[in-house]
C-alpha cells in the first residue's frame, strides 16, 4: 500500500482545523452520537487533543453529511502537522481517527441502554438497525474502504454465488512493519474479540477501539456480547462473542446457544465457524459466531434428498441440501428436537471414518493420542413459520502428501486465487477473495485482447508478477481466444474466476458431486439411522 503522504492534500491552517471540529460536533449531534448536553464536554476534549485553548468563534454552516470521513481526513491532517501522529501512515491516522470519534460518543452503557429502549418500543430489528447506522456513524465500520470492494454475482448449478475481492482491509506500511520487529510483544487485550477492546487506544500492532460499542446478552445463562464487525462482508455482520477468553468449540452447548440466538434475533442469521485448524475460523483462540441480516446462497438452496428420523425425533426433517459442499439441513418446529438431532449428527461425525472417501475421523499418533479430524459448520436460522433451521456443513481437516494444505481445502491449482481457509462466511455461498486480485484480474484480462495470445508467454518467466496465473491464463485463451475487447475479456476473466470459486467449494466438500461421493453421504446418513423418504 501506498504512503498516505505521497497524496497531495492541502494540511488545514488553525482556524480551519477548529471550524472542522465545530462541523464534527454538528454531524454528531445530527447522528444522535452526542447529547446536546454533552456538546460542550466534548468540544473540550477535542480542543484538548489538537492543542487549542480556545473554538472556532465564527459561523458554522448548517449542513448535512452523508458521513465524517472528509472532516475526518483534514482533522488527521491537521493532527499529523502538529506531531500527534509519529508517521502520515494508514495505521497511525486510524489510532487518531477512533481517538476522535471515541470522544462523540455515548459512553458503552448509555449505548446499551438505547439499544434495549429501541428494542422494547419498536422492536428488535429497528434496535439493530440504530445500532448498525452508529456504527458507521462512528467510523467503526469504515464505509468509505467497504465500498472499494468489488462484487458480483456467478451462476452456477447451485444458485448465484456472491463474489468479493476485499479491499477493505489496509496493508501495513513498510515504515510499520519495521517497527513491529522491535516492538516487545503484548498481552492485553488478549486478542482482537475480548470485551476489553472497548475504549481501548491501540497501538501499532492492535487496531484501536475507543469508538467500539458492545451490547451483552445472554445465551444458555452465560455472558456473551453482540458488536458489528469493522469490516462488513454482508449486511449488519456481527460477531457473538464469549465473555471469557475461551477457545473455539463446536459442541452441544454450541448449538443450544445458537437457537437462543435465533429466538433474540428472528431477522437474523447465526452461525459458527468449525473449531479445527486448516477448516476453521481465522480466530480460534476465543469462542465466538458470527451473525447478520443477509441470506446467503445456501440458505436458498433447496434439499434434494429428504430422509426421518424415528422415535422422539419423528417430528425433525432432515434433509441433503443441493450444494458444493456437504450440507444436511434440520428443520422443525420444537427446539428441544432440532437440538438433539444436531448433537446425534455431531456426535456422530466426530467419530465417523470412511477411508473409501478419505474420511478418516482420527490419526492415531507415537505416543498413543489420537488427533481428531472431524467437525461441524453450523448456521442456524429461525423461520417466519416458527421452525426452527440448521445448517450441519460437515468438515474433515486431514492432510495427505498429494494435499499437505488439507485433502478438503482448495488445491493447489487453485492457490492463484484462494489459498486461504474456507470459513463460515464462504461455506455459505460468499467468497472473500484477497485484495491482491483486484489489480492482478485485470492485468490477466488486459493480456487476453493482445494479438495472438503473445502476452501469456511472458507470465512463464518465474519472476513475472503474474506467474501464479501462467497456466490459467494459457487455458483461458485456448478457450476463449485472443485478441478480444477489454470488456469481454472482463467478464470472461470474472466468469472464470466464480468457477474457481465453485471448485474450492467443491474441494473442501467431503463428499463429492459424484455419484460415488452420494452414495458415501447417504451411508454416513444410513450409519445415523436416518431413513430417506422415497
Amino acid at each position: 500500500m501506498q504512503e498516505i503522504t505521497s497524496e497531495v492534500r492541502t494540511i488545514p491552517s488553525a482556524p480551519e482545523a477548529q471550524l472542522l471540529i465545530e462541523r464534527l460536533l454538528q454531524f454528531a449531534q445530527q447522528r444522535e452520537l452526542l447529547h446536546e448536553l454533552d456538546v460542550s464536554f466534548a468540544r473540550n476534549a477535542l480542543l484538548d487533543l489538537f492543542r487549542f485553548t480556545e473554538p472556532h468563534g465564527g459561523d458554522v454552516p448548517n449542513e448535512e453529511l452523508d458521513s465524517a470521513g472528509e472532516l475526518l481526513e483534514a482533522l488527521l491532517d491537521y493532527g499529523c502537522s502538529i506531531g500527534l501522529i509519529p508517521d502520515d501512515t494508514t495505521t497511525q491516522r486510524d489510532l487518531l481517527d477512533a481517538r476522535l470519534m471515541g470522544l462523540l460518543m455515548p459512553r458503552p452503557a448509555e449505548t446499551v441502554r438505547a439499544f434495549h429502549d429501541t428494542a422494547a418500543s419498536d422492536g428488535i430489528a429497528a434496535a439493530t438497525s440504530a445500532f448498525y447506522r452508529a456504527n458507521i456513524d462512528s467510523n467503526y465500520i469504515r464505509m468509505d474502504r467497504i465500498r472499494k470492494n468489488k462484487y458480483w454475482l456467478h451462476d452456477t448449478p447451485y444458485g448465484k454465488l456472491e463474489m468479493t475481492i476485499n479491499l477493505s482491509k489496509p496493508e501495513k506500511d513498510p515504515r510499520e512493519i519495521a517497527r513491529l520487529k522491535s516492538m516487545p510483544q503484548a498481552h492485553y487485550p488478549k486478542c482482537l474479540l475480548c470485551a476489553d477492546n472497548v475504549g481501548y487506544a491501540g497501538r501499532a500492532d492492535h487496531p484501536a477501539r475507543q469508538n467500539l460499542r458492545v451490547i451483552p446478552m445472554k445465551l444458555q445463562g452465560e455472558q456473551w456480547l453482540f458488536q458489528y464487525s469493522p469490516y462488513v462482508y454482508y449486511n449488519e455482520h456481527s460477531i457473538v462473542f464469549k465473555g471469557e477468553h475461551e477457545p473455539m468449540v463446536v459442541s452441544h452447548a454450541s448449538f443450544l446457544r445458537l437457537l437462543d440466538f435465533v429466538e433474540q434475533f428472528p431477522h437474523y442469521f447465526i452461525g459458527s465457524n468449525a473449531d479445527l485448524p486448516i477448516v476453521g475460523g481465522s480466530i480460534l483462540s476465543h469462542d465466538h459466531f458470527q451473525a447478520g441480516r443477509h441470506v446467503f446462497p445456501m440458505e436458498e438452496a433447496a434439499v434434494e434428498e429428504a430422509y426421518r428420523w424415528s422415535g422422539e425425533l419423528a417430528g425433525v426433517r432432515a434433509g441433503i441440501v443441493k450444494w458444493p459442499m456437504s450440507v444436511i439441513r434440520l428443520n422443525g418446529t420444537s427446539k428441544t428436537a432440532v437440538h438433539e438431532a444436531a448433537c446425534r449428527l455431531l456426535d456422530a461425525w466426530r467419530a465417523y471414518s470412511d477411508p473409501a472417501a478419505d474420511i478418516l475421523a482420527y490419526t492415531e499418533q507415537s505416543d498413543g493420542t489420537r488427533t481428531p479430524h472431524n467437525t461441524i459448520t453450523p448456521i442456524a436460522r429461525l423461520r417466519e413459520d416458527g421452525e426452527y433451521e440448521l445448517d450441519l456443513v460437515l468438515r474433515n481437516n486431514r492432510t495427505s502428501e498429494e494435499h499437505p494444505d488439507g485433502i478438503f481445502h482448495p488445491h493447489a491449482e487453485l492457490h492463484h486465487i484462494k489459498k486461504e481457509n474456507i470459513g463460515l462466511i464462504e461455506v455459505m455461498g460468499l467468497a472473500v477473495l484477497p485484495g491482491r486480485l483486484k489489480d492482478e484480474l485485470e492485468a490477466v484480462a488486459a493480456l487476453l485482447t493482445e494479438a495472438g495470445g503473445t502476452g501469456a508467454k511472458r507470465l512463464e518467466d518465474s519472476v513475472h508478477p503474474l506467474h501464479n496465473h501462467a497456466d490459467w491464463t494459457k487455458e483461458l485463451i485456448r478457450r476463449h481466444g485472443a485478441g478480444i475487447s477489454l470488456e469481454q475479456a472482463r467478464d470472461i476473466v470474472r466468469a472464470e474466476t466464480g468457477d474457481k470459486f465453485l471448485q474450492v467449494l467443491m474441494d473442501a466438500g467431503v463428499y463429492k458431486r459424484s455419484s460415488e461421493g452420494m452414495e458415501g453421504f447417504r451411508r454416513f446418513l444410513s450409519a445415523i439411522s436416518l431413513a430417506p423418504i422415497s
